[in-house]
């Protein structure tokens, strides 16, 4: 199961479920995306042949992360660029998403080990802009608890 959330034209998550399954390799983000998504299944025996990967300059203009529950289970709150409650999705082991677009949040349902990835260099609280959940998030919350 893979689901990517929307909002207009932009990809906000794509959200990769633990039970998904595919062949081969798919690529799940665009090209254009700074952080790619990708999905590997291969047969025993298969070979990915040694590689490097060539200096290439990239100018990264938002900070993309992916995020792979190791264990537990938390509710990932999803909001537009204008910082608009837009959804909810609950995530559990062995889960990822892709944060692309917009702004989120994540509330913690049982105890829980995130594994996050994301361009560097860390540039600290710059990267950031926080803001209040909105009452849908509030709501959303307390009756999934």
């Amino acid at each position: 199961m893979m689901e990517k959330i929307t909002y207009g034209d932009s990809i906000l998550a794509i959200i990769l479920r633990a039970s998904f399954r595919g062949q081969g390799i798919q690529f799940l983000t665009p090209d254009t995306f700074s952080q790619q998504l990708g999905y590997m299944r291969h047969p025993v025996g298969h070979v990915i042949a040694p590689h490097t990967h060539r200096p290439v300059v990239r100018q990264i203009e938002l900070t993309q992360e992916v995020l792979f529950i190791r264990s537990g289970r938390v509710r990932l709150d999803i909001y537009t660029p204008e910082r608009e409650y837009l959804q909810s999705r609950i995530l559990e082991s062995g889960d990822v998403v892709l944060l692309a677009h917009g702004g989120h949040g994540l509330v913690i349902l049982e105890e829980a080990e995130i594994i996050e990835v994301k361009q560097g260099p860390y540039a600290g609280e710059a990267d950031k802009a926080r803001f209040a959940p909105v009452e849908e998030a509030l709501i959303t919350c307390c009756s999934q608890e």
